[in-house]
């Protein structure tokens, strides 16, 4: 055995011993519990960083540790490798985006496999591969033919530099993020799949969802956004025409003073024809982004469109204004506003002079005015006759009865979830396959998959598939369609393409339902809408599709902490900050460990701490995962990154807790070297009263640690290692303490190995445990180790603690009372005073009362 730890060695030993034996590779086996572990796979971009190695990590720990439980585990790997930043990668560096992926994916994969996690790479899949996107081609033809997916108008975010439509979270402050370009409102033909035909069922098996994080699952339910209201007519004065708003709150409908429609709207438009000034506005409200969360936010503002509609009860005359915070592509694109109660409504009213009606007021008779705001509760009917004294709740009822007896309304259930909008304009993505025809239909492709052309060079200005003729010209007049897939579309099914990659002849075969659902899934919470609702959704088409049995595609989640770490900067004379990597700073803390000063290493002059913020390029605080690696070895990063924090909490960096990660597995080889001279250690443990407490610490520590991986709690379980180490290093070298150092390095090795695996693995083997610690079988506690001849007591006076005694724990009650009674340290604080009772809690306390 070497006499120093040397963690490349092993490292390289132990990740060949796995290859060779194919320790990872999962096989179907019904007669064996299956367990199916996977981190949401990363974008290529070339280089891990230190998010990635703490996602995988986590999920590595929990894949080793099922498998040491005996199970049948699943863990995969694979490239969410579709996207805007490989184009933009490309174009930086001249390079196709299929070439810079590939390249990318060799890297990372590289960097995966000497971190040591354990995944099946048999099953290795890149989203960008036809073998895969082919089987979403064919969904995609088949949702077609189902009418769950169609082809609509719609208005979008416009890049007239990039020539494409952005998502909402890609319009920053009315400009397109990377052109900086003011964007425009569009209305182009796109993709949707009808999710909201699932919108309910989505909903419902949220509450069949008890392993996800409570606050994942209100996201979701906030974001499906089921409401309960009225779609209520109003009819336009003068015409035939009628305008249909939805409200939740039809107790306030009496206090209608106005209606607002969409800048786009079909009357809005038609009146802009002969007012300029309402032209002009409509051109202004293109500019700009069509999210909820910007609406929020921007200047509300609206022009008179001089046309009425008619209160649908009272028959009063309301104006009509166009309004930049309503959008045609939400509802209906018009909204009924009650200013008095709705504090959007009022906001406007007050800047535009219009009247705010109160209709509702506080049922207990408090102060509820309006002359500074809405007032938004529910409460009690007032000036809204004939339903005036009714509750909110109950007008709610009555005037929804109302308007449906006379054909003016109806009660209605609706969603915030619209339909999935899949088009992009961009090249580097998976193709929709369908042919336009040339007499003006449009039909699925036959021949799949439709491969997308690799060798291709970007710039940036639109889609180069719509300057490639023979990509879209399929001749007689039928063109294929140029654009492509969300990159949602790839990662929302990937999951159980692991579970049968090799499949040829179907999307899925058997073994999907074999493995599925994923019983624990691991990734950020920035995940926890988009990504997670699109991955149910699809799970239910395929469902729908016969391709698979569950409803829901993951049992379990786990949303893993970010990796934080500290800032510096300089201020230049413009306002721009310069951001300085913490390793090229020099600091100096005060005694509770604050930076009181901070200077760079390349000049010594002055720098300005940032706060800790989460690790990324922009703010040059992030560390290189590989440098530590080739450092320290890979068992230290995951050590380190397991012990900092638990893994649903933000890990702080700091260079000093990785030396302590190395230091301890330092100690662990010392004390494996300890054991492999002390002999064969035939003796049998637990002889002498020290090895007796010693392996009591252990399988009390043990019992801990076992809760702690149940819970997923791994920082505590790696203390509970230190903690055996300490035991373990403390005894003498008597052949009983052998024999107990034996069983707790046996037992300390396998709670570390799915946290440190490889120092794990080697020292297994070279202490003749076995050939391989993965099959060694989980620890189990030695109940009959737990119990002591004696028990500790904390003895009180007057319920302030005075000392500890030690008695035996058969004792009968009187005896417990008169030793703690004759204890030297008690005793003088009971001496010359009156002992009134004394209280015993069995087995833990002593408090005697005096006076």
């Amino acid at each position: 055995m070497e006499p120093q730890y040397k963690p490349e060695q092993i490292e390289n030993s132990a990740q060949k011993f796995w290859e060779e034996n194919a320790s990872f590779k999962a096989i179907e086996d019904p007669l064996q519990e299956k367990f199916y572990c996977l981190s949401m796979f990363p974008y290529p971009s070339g280089k891990l960083h230190m998010g990635h190695v703490r996602n995988y990590t986590i999920g590595d720990v929990i894949a080793r540790y099922q498998r040491m439980l005996g199970k049948n585990v699943l863990q995969p790997m694979g490239w969410d490798a579709f996207g805007l930043p490989a184009e933009n990668a490309a174009i930086k560096h001249g390079r196709p985006p299929a070439a810079w992926t590939y390249a990318n994916i060799a890297e990372m994969k590289g960097q995966l496999q000497r971190l040591g996690f354990g995944y099946d790479w048999d099953r290795e899949l890149a989203t960008c591969d036809p073998d895969y996107y082919r089987w979403e081609q064919w969904l995609f033809t088949r949702l077609i033919e189902k009418g769950l997916a169609y082809r609509k108008t719609a208005t979008v975010n416009w890049d007239p530099v990039d020539q494409t439509v952005l998502a909402n979270e890609q319009v920053i402050e009315g400009r397109g993020w990377r052109s900086g370009a003011p964007v425009e409102k569009r209305d182009i033909e796109q993709w949707f799949i009808r999710i909201t035909d699932y919108a309910q069922e989505l909903l419902d098996d949220l509450d069949r969802l008890p392993g996800w994080p409570e606050q994942v699952v209100a996201m979701q339910r906030n974001w499906i956004g089921r409401s309960t209201g009225v779609q209520i007519t109003f009819a336009i004065e003068g015409s035939g025409e009628t305008l249909e708003v939805y409200t939740t709150r039809p107790d306030t409908l009496m206090g209608v003073t106005y209606v607002a429609v969409a800048a786009e709207h079909p009357l809005a438009l038609r009146v802009a024809v002969t007012n300029a000034a309402l032209a002009e506005f409509i051109a202004e409200c293109r500019r700009g982004g069509i999210s909820e969360a910007e609406l929020e936010t921007m200047e509300k503002r609206g022009m008179p469109l001089g046309i009425y509609a008619l209160h649908p009860v009272s028959g009063e005359r309301v104006p009509v204004f166009a309004a930049n915070f309503v959008l045609m592509g939400y509802g209906t694109g018009a909204v009924m506003a009650v200013p008095a109660h709705d504090q959007r409504d009022w906001e406007f009213a007050d800047k535009c002079g219009i009247e705010k009606r109160q209709v509702i007021f506080d049922g207990e008779g408090q102060e509820c005015g309006i002359e500074r705001a809405a007032f938004v509760d529910k409460g009690v009917l007032a000036n809204s006759a004939p339903f005036d004294g009714l509750s909110s709740d109950a007008a709610f009822d009555a005037i929804a009865a109302w308007l449906e007896k006379h054909h003016k309304g109806e009660r209605r259930v609706n969603f915030r979830l619209r339909d999935w909008g899949v088009s992009r304009q961009r090249y580097w993505g998976c193709p929709i396959p369908v042919t336009h025809k040339a007499d003006g239909s449009v039909e699925p492709a036959g021949d799949l998959p439709v491969r997308l052309p690799e060798d291709v060079m970007v710039d940036g200005s639109g889609s180069p598939l719509k300057q490639m003729p023979a990509f879209y010209d399929l001749g007689n007049g039928d063109q294929r369609e140029t654009d492509t897939f969300d990159t949602f579309f790839e990662s929302s099914w990937y999951y159980a393409r692991y579970c049968c990659p090799d499949a040829d002849s179907s999307m899925l075969d058997q073994r999907a339902n074999y493995w599925l659902p994923v019983d624990q899934y691991v990734g950020g919470i920035e995940h926890a809408i988009l990504h997670l609702l699109y991955a149910r959704f699809f799970n239910k088409l395929m469902r729908d599709e016969g391709l698979l049995e569950c409803d829901e595609p993951f049992s379990r989640l786990l949303t893993q902490g970010m990796v934080v770490a500290e800032t510096y900067y300089r201020s230049g004379p413009d306002g721009a900050k310069e951001w300085f990597n913490p390793a090229d700073i020099e600091v100096e803390r005060d005694d509770k460990g604050r930076a009181v000063r901070a200077i760079a290493k390349s000049d010594g002059e002055p720098v300005t701490p940032g706060g800790i913020e989460k690790m990324s390029k922009s703010k040059n605080n992030g560390v290189d995962p590989q440098i530590l690696i080739d450092r320290y070895g890979a068992d230290t990063v995951r050590l380190y990154t397991m012990f900092t924090a638990p893994p649903d909490q933000s890990l702080e960096w700091s260079d000093e807790g990785v030396e302590g990660a190395h230091r301890f597995l330092k100690r662990v080889w010392n004390l494996g070297l300890r054991l492999a001279e002390d002999g064969s250690g035939t003796s049998r443990p637990g002889g002498d009263s020290n090895c007796a407490d010693a392996r009591r610490e252990l399988h009390g520590t043990l019992q801990k640690a076992l809760f702690d991986y149940e819970r997923q709690q791994y920082n505590t379980v790696v203390s509970a290692c230190m903690t055996m180490v300490n035991i373990l290093t403390r005894l003498d070298d008597s052949a009983d303490a052998a024999a107990v150092r034996r069983e707790g390095v046996s037992i300390m090795l396998r709670l570390l190995s799915p946290i440190a695996p490889h120092i794990a693995h080697t020292l297994w083997q070279e202490l003749g445990y076995g050939e391989d610690i993965e099959h060694a079988g989980w620890p189990v506690v030695d109940e009959s180790a737990l119990v002591s001849d004696t028990t500790a007591y904390v003895v009180q006076v007057n319920g302030k603690k005075r000392g500890t005694i030690e008695i035996p724990t058969d004792a009968a009650q009187d005896a417990v009372e008169q030793a703690a009674l004759e204890d030297q340290n008690v005793r003088r604080f009971t001496e010359g005073l009156t002992v009134r009772k004394v209280v015993v809690v069995p087995n833990k306390l002593i408090n005697i009362v005096v006076q």
